[in-house]
């Protein structure tokens, strides 16, 4: 280090008359003169002044420090050094959030001190992250600019080295799994043909997860039984003239144990074990699962915390039985003293009313603490749709007392949207709406929406309450005027539906909410004719009025509003038609949803979707033509416009169809998730009839790309009919805004 010094070491022994510091910024006078330990009056001692000076290097502020003698006066003049004014990293990601996250990485912010050491440790890690994402040969430079005396721009061009791609990955000694199965959990694979398609392994190498794919592969064993299995860490071989390699794991499987006997010790009078027995994951006889094992763990702490005990521990003890290859499994129940709730705290709701959130916590203060309370009012604020994310923690403030913290992270919920499609019936299709289900933060839901296409125009407005006054009753109200043109072979009919419904309803139980709803529609249908005299019994124009109430059940545990990943929506309603008017009907509407992520059973984000919906109409005095089912569309039968089924291309009178029922089979998987999108294949089969379900019977099947957009779920839907007559009405391609599965 060198230290520049004007008379440093020619000092005259003057007494000090006064202290100066120049260009000081960094630091305060009251630091310098305690670092400096010398005060006016006291006489220049070129030692204290020279040890000072070290000592203010070793802040690691300044470039140069001169101290003058100016006869008396002592002066310090300080060269600090600049400040990093900008970051910028060129070359290595391409979205703002991932070189924001980059920025954090190399410990670098706006307001830094620039020194070469900092630069140097920060090209250090750029360089670690590359090599670990496997990329070898990266270079990194650095490019100064300087703004002005104080500050600096300073920029990280990345060019990254080659790929290594994994040619071959070997496992030897593995004689009871295959690569597939290893597949599913490492994240080292081997690489695949046409490994550019979705799905397909790339085969890049990522050396900072290799450790850990040993440690996985060795969990798989653990969760097929093998207690014994031993996975060493793999040994990467690269040919650096190709930049391929071969990856080599070393496993010792050992042999499958099976579940013997599973014994749980817990005081009876919290829970007694008969009734946690059955509800088992593991099974006596079957293989030994150790992720079972967990699972069960997690279930017997939740009964026991289901009884206010929130700090129950559960820890078992795996026996083997090396000779028999068989496991005892034993469960230790210690459940501490009963918590009560003392507090529930909400964070991160900016816009949201506290009494909103609060609403839909099954827990309050003064209560005894409940585990599947918790877990429900996670999952009941994730499907308001109010949020992005829900997080609800405990904390402990006595040994009794604990608070719950609810942070959440709030969600767009005012939306204009914008959707549209092209089908061969509809023609070009637009939708749009205006729609806040949150508004002013306060639950309530107003939303104004139109659907346009070439033989359509449809638009509503809507008003819904969740919970009347913070109570479990809901209420809505909407109205609706719609003109549709269907048009067939022979006829066209143009249809006019004005109307309104008012509904009521209320939470019975936890999830399941009934009530019912009143419709009054004003409906007209005009036929009009190619040639009317070759019809022996034509539709007629036709005024009529439809006054309708409508009793519904609804159940929703699904995790959550945009993306369920978990849970069940089962529903079921009866209109019944002839509240006045002149339709009298009964049409019976039953739906059920399933969802089901893999990630339990494979560790993978791929979900599992089922939907059907049967609907039964049943004549009570007057069935008019506009009351009959309908078939096809993107919530029934997609691949087929809407209103394919029934076509009737004759235009002559007849009964109107009175059984639908509508399947749809989805496997939904990642695409990009940080951008949250994903794509799916599906399949779908509908059937309708007029006296029974097989009447017309069609299938199809394509693909769907989706995206949680800022305005709501995007859906692009690639359709194939799989078993289309020759005047059926098809749509290939259709997408829409703000709705999902």
């Amino acid at each position: 280090m060198l230290f520049s010094l004007a008379c440093a070491t020619a000092l005259c022994a003057d007494t000090i008359q006064s202290i100066e510091y120049n260009n000081l910024n960094k630091i305060s006078s009251k630091i310098v003169n305690e670092t400096l330990d010398i005060k006016v009056g006291d006489e220049f001692n070129n030692d204290k002044i020279n040890n000072a000076i070290k000592e203010f290097y070793k802040f690691g502020y300044f470039d140069d420090i001169v101290a003058i003698n100016d006869n008396g006066k002592l002066q310090l003049n300080f060269k600090e050094k600049p400040s990093i004014a900008n970051i910028d990293i060129q070359g290595y990601k391409s979205r703002t959030d991932d070189i924001e996250s980059l920025k954090t990485m190399i410990k670098l912010k706006k307001g830094s001190m620039y020194t070469e050491k900092r630069v140097k440790d920060a090209k250090k890690i750029l360089l670690n992250m590359l090599e670990e994402e496997g990329y070898i040969n990266s270079v990194v430079e650095t490019e100064i600019e300087t703004l002005n005396e104080h500050s600096l721009k300073l920029t990280f061009n990345v060019n990254k080295g080659d790929e290594i791609i994994i040619k071959k990955a070997n496992y030897y000694g593995s004689n009871e799994l295959d690569q597939d199965d290893f597949d599913n959990v490492s994240a080292n694979k081997e690489v695949e043909f046409a490994s550019w398609w979705f799905g397909q392994n790339d085969g890049e190498v990522k050396i900072d997860q290799l450790k850990y794919d040993a440690r996985r592969i060795n969990e798989l064993y653990f969760e097929k039984g093998y207690l014994d299995a031993q996975v060493k860490e793999p040994f990467l071989n690269i040919d650096f003239a190709s930049n391929q390699a071969n990856l080599d794991f070393f496993i010792k499987e050992g042999t499958k144990y099976y579940t013997n006997d599973i014994k749980i010790y817990v005081d009876s009078t919290i829970v007694d074990p008969k009734d946690i027995y059955p509800e088992l994951d593991l099974i006596i006889g079957n293989t030994f699962n150790i992720k079972k094992l967990r699972k069960d763990q997690n279930y017997i702490k939740t009964q026991v915390a289901n009884k206010g005990y929130a700090f129950a521990q559960v820890r078992f003890d795996v026996k083997k039985d090396t000779e028999n290859s068989k496991v005892d499994v034993v469960f230790n129940v210690i459940p501490g003293k009963k918590v009560y709730i003392n507090d529930v705290k909400i964070s991160g709701n900016s816009r949201t009313l506290d009494r909103v959130i609060r609403r839909d916590i099954y827990l309050a203060p003064g209560e005894l603490f409940n585990q599947t309370d918790l877990n429900d009012s996670k999952s009941k604020l994730g499907r308001s749709s109010y949020f992005e994310k829900v997080n609800i923690e405990q904390k402990r403030v006595s040994e009794d007392k604990i608070d719950i913290l609810v942070n959440v992270v709030e969600a767009a919920t005012g939306a204009l949207t914008v959707g549209g499609g092209y089908g061969s019936y509809d023609k070009f299709m637009v939708n749009g709406s205006v729609k806040d289900s949150n508004i002013f933060g306060s639950g309530l839901s107003v939303g104004l929406s139109a659907d346009l296409s070439a033989n359509k125009s449809d638009f509503t407005l809507s008003l819904s309450n969740p919970a009347i006054n913070d109570s479990k009753y809901s209420g809505d109200i909407e109205a609706h005027n719609s003109e549709s043109e269907i048009s067939r072979s022979v006829y066209d009919l143009d249809k006019s539906t004005k109307g309104f419904s008012v509904g009521v309803g209320r939470e019975i139980v936890r999830n399941l909410r009934a009530g019912i709803r009143y419709k009054l529609d004003f409906i007209s249908e005009d036929y009009e004719y190619d040639d009317i005299s070759t019809i022996t019994n034509p539709y007629t124009d036709t005024d009529y009025i439809s006054s309708s109430l409508v009793p519904y059940i609804n159940f929703d545990n699904t995790d959550n509003y945009q993306l369920p990943r978990e849970g069940m929506k089962i529903g079921t309603s009866l209109q019944y038609a002839g509240v006045g008017g002149d339709s009298k009907y009964l049409k019976s509407t039953s739906y059920f949803k399933y969802f089901n992520s893999l990630n339990d059973y494979a560790e993978l984000d791929w979900i599992f979707r089922f939907r059907t919906k049967v609907s039964v109409l049943v004549d009570n005095g007057q069935i008019n033509q506009g009351d009959s089912l309908y078939l096809g569309g993107t919530k029934s039968l997609r691949g087929f416009s809407s209103y394919a089924f029934p076509s009737n291309d004759t235009g002559e009178v007849g009964k109107p169809y009175k059984n639908l029922w509508a399947n749809s089979l989805e496997m939904s998987f990642p695409l990009i998730p940080n951008a949250k999108m994903r794509w799916a294949l599906f399949y779908d089969y509908g059937m309708i009839g007029q006296d029974d379900f097989t009447e017309i019977q069609r299938s199809s099947t394509g693909a769907v790309l989706e995206w949680i957009s800022p305005l709501g779920p995007l859906q692009l839907i690639f359709a194939k009919a799989l078993d289309a007559k020759a005047d059926d009405d098809t749509s290939s391609f259709e997408f829409s805004l703000g709705s999902s599965f």
